[in-house]
């Protein structure tokens, strides 16, 4: 497969050429960047160095690289995949869109939270969490990957909702995020000094991905959610740990419980659900495609609470990308995406 990547110099881009390095069937076309354009994308990321020299190049000529590649994975700001998915549409490519343009199902929810217009909202993408709408992934040509905030929080519940075992009101999403996860530009509330030996809260009743993360929950539950989301801001570079808490309904026990992780996860490669009271750590999943998840149920409340953990920018950004180009392929899902976590 030849493969592009548009926007190759933020985290998420990078990191997608760093595992596209690994990748057995992928061969890498082009990688652009307006602001580094001519420069060697080596130069900029040096751990890339003798694996990838590649010049960086212009998305002007973005109907050239098309036709030279099979897939193309857009890693840029929301507001421009939704002008390329639009002028490549019927041209064969595959577009894996790594940012929020395509996320919705009603372009209406996009505009309302992004302040912005959906400049293509004919386009029939599909949600690209692999484990949920993996038949889905299979048959389009385009994919909005979720985010990281999302894919940690609705892999936490998905199963009890599905399974009708908790309330749908009344759920919080308590969820904390490593610096990289607010992306490479330069920003005040992202320099060492704001974020080293502290912790803050950031989008409260705000955040975007609120309705990206209650419109999965109300699709598994077959009837409107609303929570109530609150995302941090961690001293560390990569990770997100979600802690979600929910109502059990009335005689729902700790092997139901069970039972419904090992229903919707029990054969899935990346998703690695633990013991009933045993604390997924960020550590045990740092740069690999895993997802930990934990949970236990507190009799005194009657509320179950799930924990769950993933690197921001491999499951929750470019390895879960990978692993839906793979699907969409028919290649083995875990192609380029075995290696373990590193550890500490």
């Amino acid at each position: 497969m030849r493969v592009s990547v548009i926007g190759a110099t933020g985290y998420a881009g990078a990191e997608l050429l760093r595992l596209l390095t690994e990748h057995p069937e992928a061969e890498l076309a082009h990688i652009t960047s307006e602001s580094s354009t001519g420069e060697n994308i080596a130069s900029l990321y040096p751990h890339l160095s003798g694996r990838v020299e590649k010049e960086l190049e212009s998305m002007r000529e973005l109907e050239a690289i098309a036709a030279d590649s099979d897939v193309i994975f857009i890693a840029l700001p929301h507001g421009h995949a939704m002008k390329i998915g639009k002028l490549l549409r019927g041209s064969g490519v595959k577009i894996v869109d790594l940012g929020g343009d395509y996320r919705f199902k009603d372009p209406k929810v996009f505009e309302k939270w992004y302040k912005t217009e959906h400049l293509d909202p004919e386009a029939k993408a599909v949600y690209g969490l692999t484990e949920l709408y993996r038949e889905q992934v299979k048959k389009t040509e385009l994919v909005a990957n979720p985010g990281c905030y999302t894919t940690c929080s609705i892999l936490a519940l998905a199963p009890l909702l599905k399974a009708g075992l908790i309330a749908t009101k009344g759920i919080v999403v308590d969820a904390k995020s490593g610096t990289t996860g607010a992306g490479r530009s330069l920003k005040l509330g992202s320099l060492y000094c704001s974020v080293n030996e502290s912790i803050k809260a950031y989008g409260v009743t705000t955040h975007r991905h609120t309705p990206e993360i209650e419109q999965i929950y109300s699709e598994c539950a077959g009837e409107p959610v609303i929570i109530q989301f609150t995302p941090h801001l961690l001293p560390a570079d990569r990770g997100i740990y979600a802690t979600c808490y929910a109502m059990l309904k009335e005689g729902v026990k700790a092997k139901e419980i069970a039972a419904a992780f090992d229903a919707m996860y029990g054969k899935e490669f990346f998703i690695k659900v633990r013991p009933q009271g045993e604390v997924p750590e960020l550590k045990n999943v740092r740069a690999s495609n895993y997802v930990d998840i934990g949970w236990q149920i507190d009799p005194r409340t009657g509320r179950v609470i799930v924990m769950s953990c993933l690197d921001n920018l491999v499951k929750g950004a470019a390895g879960q990308a990978v692993q839906n180009m793979n699907v969409m392929f028919g290649i083995d899902e875990t192609a380029g995406l075995r290696h373990l976590p590193v550890y500490p």
